[in-house]
């Protein structure tokens, strides 16, 4: 192994790494800026915001590249005392975080309703915020990483805090989401959909800022919790492009004819619309499953049962 495997090279691949995810989370907002989603201004914001961090983020994450390999060339001792990139990388970091983790628990709210629950996300995410800006501010002051053993208190709050409310944020809408099946393959299918998405929208980031917080506190001689930090602003972007840009094919589901069984003289079809209702002045969705026995001997002879269930979001579908 070369002297700067643990420096040089596992920064490289953060850096690599994260430059791969920023080019899906421009494709991710150009399909949202194309597609004629009817979501409100603050939903947009957050969207521009992001990506707009990102879009900067990625930029210094390159910077940093070139600082270490090329200005710093031949000079280890650079290794020694960070650059400003680092203290830039926690901030931007808690920005995707806390901005994705307020959206995610604003569906959570829209589901159950509950306060509780969503003032337990709100504070986690806030208190992992302000301990990641902390950590970021405080260590580009202190510039030497030999002198970085008084942030590890201020690092484990901000990852722990981070890790907890996505692992919340998760559970609770799985939860929800598998409460809510009707037995209808169909449908069944869409809501399965909605729980692998809510899976994946807590586990990579909660992998990484894990990992980043073991390499900090088990590693601290190494950039090895560089390759993971770089990262895990983009994937927070991903995931709320990835969840916003799915309604699209959700809706082409619930929009389509569902399965038709025909025996002898009875046609049973199902279908899925969805229904909007204000509220409080909240646009809420509903999905509706409904169930229609047409007889040919008597067109008058019709059964109709509906399943509602509430819609993952609590804003307007294109």
């Amino acid at each position: 192994m070369g002297d700067f495997d643990k420096s040089v090279g596992v920064l490289l691949i953060g850096l690599f790494f994260n430059t791969y995810l920023y080019g899906l989370v421009t494709y991710q907002f150009l399909v949202y800026a194309n597609t004629k989603f009817n979501d409100p201004l603050w939903i947009k914001s957050i969207v521009g915001t992001l990506f707009v961090t990102d879009t900067i983020h990625s930029a210094v994450a390159v910077y940093a590249a070139w600082e270490t390999c090329v200005t710093n060339y031949n000079n280890p001792s650079s290794l020694a005392i960070i650059s400003w990139t680092i203290p830039f990388t926690a901030v931007a970091t808690s920005v995707a975080a806390i901005f994705t983790q307020f959206f995610l628990g604003h569906r959570v709210y829209i589901l159950t309703g509950s306060k509780p629950m969503v003032g337990l996300i709100g504070v986690l995410s806030t208190l992992g915020f302000i301990f990641g800006v902390y950590a970021g501010v405080r260590s580009g002051i202190i510039k030497e990483v030999a002198k970085f053993a008084p942030l590890k208190p201020f690092v484990i709050c901000w990852l722990g805090f981070q890790t907890s409310a996505d692992l919340a944020i998760t559970f609770i809408l799985s939860f929800v989401l598998s409460r809510s099946r009707t037995g209808f393959r169909k449908t069944d299918t869409i809501i399965n959909r909605l729980i692998r998405g809510a899976v994946q929208t807590g586990l990579f980031a909660s992998i990484f800022a894990l990992a980043d917080l073991f390499t900090f506190v088990l590693h601290p001689g190494t950039n090895l919790y560089a390759m993971f930090a770089y990262p895990i602003g983009r994937i927070y972007t991903n995931t709320l492009l990835d969840t916003l840009n799915a309604r699209s094919d959700l809706k082409k589901n619930m929009s389509s004819t569902m399965d038709a069984d025909t025996e002898s003289n009875a046609v049973n079809t199902f279908r899925m619309q969805t229904q909007s209702q204000t509220m409080a002045g909240q646009t809420l969705h509903s999905i509706h499953v409904q169930k229609e026995t047409i007889t040919e001997i008597s067109p008058e002879e019709r059964s109709v049962e509906k399943y509602t269930e509430d819609d993952l979001y609590g804003h307007k579908m294109a």
